[in-house]
């Protein structure tokens, strides 16, 4: 199973990390679930055509505003939706998982879902911040049955 992601403020690469671990330990106990292999895109990454099926995580940071009359527009994780649009890599994307804060009501993973109605993927799973280890289980099992459709 593979991840492409981008973190800002190192919340989604820690999210993602003890997402990778915990698909080991799942994968120790018993070698039918799938291992997670993870890439960070970054604005020094270069471009790719990605070979297989993916999952995008993205974390929402949007321009003021309420989200709905404005500031619903993306800053900061433009990058990945360029490296999406990039060799038509998003046919390979099988669905996107956001994350942000709940504070934001409307905005919350509102990046993510801009993503999902912009491409033509699934919206799958959200978690705030950092998550949780149940946020871990959630969405390690979301994405198991997401690879099996």
């Amino acid at each position: 199973m593979n991840i492409l992601y981008i973190s800002i403020s190192g919340n989604t690469r820690a999210f993602v990390e003890k997402l990778v671990s915990y698909a080991a330990e799942q994968h120790q106990a018993d070698a039918t679930n799938p291992l997670i292999t993870s890439k960070e895109i970054s604005e020094n990454s270069p471009f790719d055509t990605e070979a297989e099926e993916f999952f995008t995580f993205v974390p929402t940071y949007l321009e003021g505003g309420n989200g709905v009359d404005n500031g619903d527009t993306e800053i900061l994780t433009e990058v990945m939706r360029e490296y999406l649009d990039y060799g038509a890599n998003y046919q390979k994307c099988l669905g996107v998982v956001g994350s942000g804060n709940k504070n934001f009501n409307y905005q919350y993973c509102l990046t993510a879902k801009q993503y999902s109605e912009a491409f033509g993927f699934p919206f799958l799973a959200d978690y705030e911040l950092r998550g949780t280890a149940k946020d871990c289980e959630r969405i390690y099992n979301c994405l198991k049955t997401a690879l099996k459709s």
